[in-house]
C-alpha cells in the first residue's frame, strides 16, 4: 500500500481558503441585486420627486402643474368656441351646448386663476397650436357641417383631457389641485353630456381617434413656482360665474341632412 502524503497545515488553509472565497463570493452575488435594486435611479417614484416641489398646501407634481396649465389652455379655447356655437349652430341643443362650453369654463378659469396665484404659477394667455386649428376649423364651417365639427371636435377634446383629470384626482397630495381636479370633473362630465346631446357625435370615428392618439396634446412643461404676473382672463365673461348645468333634451331620431343647394 502506498503511504499517503503527510497533511501540513498549508493545505489544510489553502482548503478553506478557497471555500472562504466561494462563500463570498456566493454571498455577494445574492446581495448585490437587493442593494443594485434599492439604490438604483430613474424609477417613476424618482421622477416624482425630483419633480416635485412643497407649497404650503402639500406637494406639487409636475402632473399637478401641468394639470394647472391644461385647464387654462381649455377655457383660452372652449369659451370662444361655447360662444360661437350660440351664433353658429343650427339647433337648439348645440346652441345649448354653447352656452354650458361658456359657463362652464368661465367658472373653471376663475378658479384656476386663483389657485395659479396661491401657488405662484404662471399661466399662458393663449392657446396651443392644436386648439386654434381647431377654432379656424369651426370659424370655417356653416350650416349643418358646422354642427357636426362642433360636436366631434369638443368631444374629442373633452374625452382626452377626462382621463387626465382622474389621474390628477387619484394621485395629487396638493389639496389646491384635488379641488380643481373636482371642479374640472364635474364640467368636463357635463359638457360631455350636452355635445352628446346635440346627437351629431360620431362614437365610431370618436372610438378610433381615442385609441390612434391616447394621449392629451402636449403642452410645455411648467416650470416650478415663481414670481408671476395675473393672467388676463379668458373670454367671454359676461355669463354668470356658478355653472347652471341644466341639460337639453337627448336628441331623438338623426339629425337632419344637409339637403345641399337647391336646383
Amino acid at each position: 500500500m502506498r503511504p499517503r502524503p503527510p497533511i501540513n497545515g498549508r493545505g489544510i488553509f489553502s482548503g478553506t481558503g478557497i471555500i472562504i472565497t466561494g462563500l463570498t463570493v456566493t454571498l455577494l452575488a445574492m446581495i448585490f441585486p437587493i442593494w443594485s435594486y434599492a439604490d438604483r435611479s430613474g424609477t417613476g417614484l424618482d421622477t416624482l420627486n425630483a419633480e416635485t416641489v412643497p407649497t404650503g398646501y402639500g406637494p406639487l407634481s409636475a402632473l399637478d402643474r401641468d394639470f394647472i396649465t391644461k385647464v387654462r389652455l381649455a377655457g383660452l379655447w372652449e369659451l370662444p368656441a361655447g360662444q360661437q356655437a350660440q351664433q353658429k349652430g343650427t339647433t337648439p341643443a348645440v346652441r345649448t351646448a354653447g352656452q354650458h362650453l361658456i359657463e362652464g369654463h368661465t367658472f373653471l378659469d376663475e378658479r384656476v386663476r386663483d389657485v395659479a396665484a396661491k401657488l405662484s404659477l404662471a399661466l399662458p394667455n393663449e392657446p396651443t397650436e392644436q386648439q386654434q386649428e381647431w377654432l379656424a376649423t369651426l370659424s370655417s364651417a356653416q350650416g349643418v357641417e358646422y354642427d357636426r365639427q362642433f360636436a366631434n371636435i369638443l368631444r374629442l377634446a373633452h374625452g382626452k383631457v377626462f382621463s387626465v383629470v382622474a389621474q390628477v384626482r387619484a394621485g395629487t397630495r396638493n389639496s389646491l389641485v384635488r379641488k380643481l381636479a373636482d371642479d374640472a370633473n364635474t364640467t368636463v362630465l357635463d359638457h360631455i353630456t350636452v355635445l352628446e346631446a346635440t346627437g351629431y357625435v360620431d362614437f365610431d370615428s370618436l372610438a378610433r381617434d381615442m385609441v390612434a392618439d391616447s394621449t392629451p396634446p402636449l403642452t410645455p412643461p411648467p416650470g416650478p413656482p415663481g414670481p408671476t404676473a395675473d393672467p388676463a382672463p379668458a373670454v367671454p365673461m359676461t355669463p354668470p360665474p356658478t355653472p347652471s348645468y341644466t341639460l337639453p333634451p337627448a336628441a331623438t331620431g338623426r339629425p337632419p341632412e344637409d339637403p345641399g343647394p337647391a336646383v
